[in-house]
């Protein structure tokens, strides 16, 4: 289910940028729309099955409230891109679990949708209204100096729902750090323990070898040692050779 997921949420963000950069009029601004619309409610399609198929139902809708309210407040249109998510998370099961390749996603991909992402958003919430803003470059400027934690000050949103998405991206940019960060530390601690139990094994092989070639040894000297006389072979016959020889 992530890959429908994933082509509906990159179909928006190809349409979400038509219609900002763009701003068509007339037929094209409504087949636009239309288009929004129609890949938007795949998301609420999908929550509603997610939602129907929980058990428990109850805990599943608290977890997901967050969810919920991103496809029940039109007014939040910017904030529709976090869907965007499901395309990193399809991306991740194509690369695969390895660490490396977690972090490969995550850096590159996560990084470039979260600041693009949040530059369309921010220019629909704010242009008309904020004088800092008035084109892409300025929104993308604002999103690159916010989600690494900079901050120069001279763009700041004005408007309620551009002060979300500035919310929503060093919320994001913060994770995505947190991510990376404890991502290389995982690493680092498997890393270590690998080394650490090819060590252990490499030991124990060591060890069964030397309790092999000693018990070599000591069946090697046993076959080799003469009886003493009177010793029994094992089979009932005892070493009686030096009493004849007297006799």
């Amino acid at each position: 289910m992530e890959w429908p997921l994933a082509i509906a949420a990159m179909a928006f963000l190809i349409l979400f940028s038509v219609d900002v950069l763009s701003e068509p009029t007339g037929a094209f601004k409504t087949a636009v729309d239309v288009a929004l619309w129609t890949t938007y409610a795949t998301f609420a399609v999908d929550y509603m099955a997610r939602l129907c198929l929980a058990k428990p139902r109850l805990r599943w809708f608290v977890r997901h409230l967050f969810d919920l309210a991103i496809i029940a407040l039109p007014a939040l249109r910017p904030l529709r891109l976090l869907s965007l998510a499901v395309v990193i998370k399809a991306l991740q099961r194509v690369v695969g679990q390895t660490i490396r390749g977690r972090v490969i996603v995550y850096t590159v991909f996560g990084a470039a949708i979260i600041i693009y992402a949040s530059a369309l958003a921010m220019l629909d919430a704010e242009r008309g209204s904020n004088p800092n803003i008035v084109n892409f470059g300025d929104a993308l400027w604002w999103s690159f100096t916010t989600v690494t934690t900079v901050g120069y000050g001279d763009t700041v949103p004005t408007t309620f729902v551009g002060r979300l998405v500035a919310v929503a991206l060093m919320v994001a940019g913060v994770s995505l750090l947190g991510v990376v960060t404890a991502t290389l530390a995982s690493w680092i601690v498997e890393r270590v323990a690998e080394e650490d139990t090819a060590q252990k094994a490499a030991t124990a092989a060591q060890l069964e070898e030397l309790r092999r070639e000693i018990r070599e040894l000591v069946d090697s000297n046993h076959h080799q040692a003469p009886r003493a006389y009177g010793e029994s072979d094992g089979r009932g016959r005892t070493n009686s050779t030096e009493g004849s020889g007297d006799a």
